[in-house]
């Protein structure tokens, strides 16, 4: 099983047309075509494109979570930042569920992903029809460089991804491919509580 369904520099995926990169989500899912699944991939591509345009680094689609069994729409590492988002198109609200749905994604990098221990990992939900929200960072009591989740929409996606940046900027850069391939072990806070 590929941990991802596409992999990209964001330079590249800026210049790649819409219908390459979902032919390619498309043969290395296996997955049939689904006219919603098809109009959601556009809608994420799109969202990403615009949202992106003055960023460097990787992006991942459909990156598996090994131990949920589940794949998160798209990992993005930008500096040193983790951006884990799910989107919800044509979404009004942002519904618990969603939230839930994201903060278990980052919950499991963190504590189980070996690279993602030490790392600053940002969830974003993003219902593409939502009206914008006061954007706000909340850093959990834990100090482990897990946000809360944001909630963002198709408009303001790339803002919420420049606001993070002001609050985390270290100028450090995360190999891609060591994430990528990085073991999936508890943290050792997980490990020594199961003793």
């Amino acid at each position: 099983m590929l941990n991802y369904y596409y992999s990209d520099k964001i330079s590249d995926f800026l210049l790649k047309p819409k219908e390459t990169i979902i032919g390619e989500i498309s043969l290395n899912g296996r997955l049939g075509h689904i006219h919603t699944e098809l109009f959601a991939w556009e809608e994420q591509i799109s969202i990403l494109k615009k949202s992106l345009i003055n960023h460097s680094g990787h992006l991942f689609f459909e990156f598996s979570i090994p131990r949920m069994g589940k794949r998160v729409d798209c990992v993005l590492i930008i500096k040193n930042i983790v951006f884990i988002i799910e989107f919800k198109v044509g979404e009004k609200n942002h519904l618990n569920v969603d939230i839930e749905q994201v903060w278990d994604y980052a919950l499991d990098l963190k504590n189980f992903h070996k690279p993602s221990h030490n790392l600053t990992l940002v969830p974003i939900l993003v219902a593409t029809e939502a009206k914008s929200n006061f954007f706000q960072i909340i850093i959990p009591s834990q100090d482990d460089k897990l946000i809360n989740p944001l909630k963002a929409n198709s408009k303001n996606l790339g803002l919420y991804i420049d606001e993070v940046f002001k609050y985390f900027n270290n100028n450090e850069i995360i190999d891609p491919i060591e994430y990528l391939n990085g073991s999936y072990t508890p943290t050792p806070k997980i490990g020594r509580a199961h003793v």
